[in-house]
């Protein structure tokens, strides 16, 4: 199910896989947008192997003709990163917001998106602020681990920053063609329902070192809406236990020396690893700290480790292709 898009300003990508319920309130949302003047902008939903009513979806939304250049492509290679890929090679603007199917975005998203990038053309990539919109109440622990649901709020004023989360994240064509993430992903990201992390790090980072600024724009503000299920402990253990291994991969990618001193390396930061473990299983024991808590944490540290054992089972030129692939560099923008 495809349909052409006139050139626009901004293609707004929206990867999906069997959440039909929320894609109908995120595409909802999008058909309430400010219009943007002597602007365009489209949005492309790339279909992951739906097997839900994904398709009805997006069919009575492009019959309602709200959205603007509405269209959907499906993409057979499981996982958000494949998924993105094809959502870039399938539009054409000079700028691509990746809006997840369960971020809604405030009435002047795209308004205050169109209006930054015009005035800042040679940015590498944006992203705003992205405020949790919790299901149900969340217990009292949540509170320390807004990182784990790409929460983002580095203030009120624009500015230049170091990171920023996939949510909402906008990219320059430019730039993410020059740092070859298009021709050359190297992680995994949200594979099926796996909660395998990493593509969104890996397009920030080589974006970066392409020599390319990344911005905050405060203006641009999203609610990414949190299950009652993403909730619970074991859901907590479970992502941070992969953002684990995603900060290793992510160290990786900007290790400075070669892929060889990385793994001597990683032997010391390993071991580095088994004191902070025993640490939290002697605060458990004592009762100092909750065992949630503890557990949580104790998750990501193991997942730092098995991102380090999963780059040393890489094969030699896999791992030569990770390590320093992202090393950065200056900055344009």
């Amino acid at each position: 199910m495809t349909s052409s898009a006139p050139q626009s300003d901004l293609d707004v990508v929206i990867c999906t896989y069997n959440n039909a319920a929320m894609l109908d309130g995120v595409l909802g949302n999008l058909a309430r947008q400010q219009s943007v003047e002597n602007s365009r902008w489209t949005c492309l939903v790339v279909n992951n192997n739906c097997t839900d009513h994904t398709d009805d979806i997006v069919r009575r939304h492009i019959a309602e003709r709200a959205i603007p250049g509405l269209r959907s492509v499906r993409e057979t290679v499981q996982g958000l990163t494949p998924a993105r890929v094809c959502g870039v090679l399938s539009t054409t603007a000079k700028w691509t917001a990746f809006v997840d199917d369960d971020c809604f975005l405030e009435p002047d998203w795209i308004a205050n998106a169109i209006t930054f990038a015009k005035s800042h053309p040679t940015v590498g990539a944006f992203g705003g602020r992205v405020r949790l919109d919790w299901e149900g109440e969340p217990p009292a622990y949540l509170c320390s681990y807004g990182y784990s649901f790409a929460e983002q709020n580095h203030g009120d004023s624009e500015r230049p920053v170091a990171f920023l989360a996939g949510a909402g994240l906008v990219v320059n064509r430019d730039a993410i063609a020059k740092c070859g993430w298009i021709n050359g992903p190297l992680l995994a990201d949200r594979v099926g329902k796996s909660l395998v992390s990493g593509g969104d790090v890996e397009i920030v980072l080589r974006i970066s070192a392409a020599d390319y600024a990344l911005w905050y724009v405060p203006e641009c503000r999203l609610h990414h809406r949190i299950p009652i299920t993403r909730t619970r402990p074991a859901y907590l253990r479970d992502i941070n236990r992969n953002l684990g291994v995603s900060q290793t991969l992510a160290d990786a990618l900007v290790y400075k020396g070669s892929d060889w001193r990385w793994i001597l390396a990683s032997f010391s930061k390993g071991a580095d690893q088994i004191p902070g473990l025993l640490r939290l299983a002697y605060q458990a024991a004592r009762r100092s700290r909750s065992m949630t808590d503890v557990s949580i944490q104790a998750s990501f540290m193991l997942g730092r480790l098995l991102g380090m054992w999963r780059i040393f089972r890489m094969s030699p030129s896999r791992r030569h292709a990770l390590v320093g692939r992202a090393r950065p560099h200056g900055a344009i923008g």
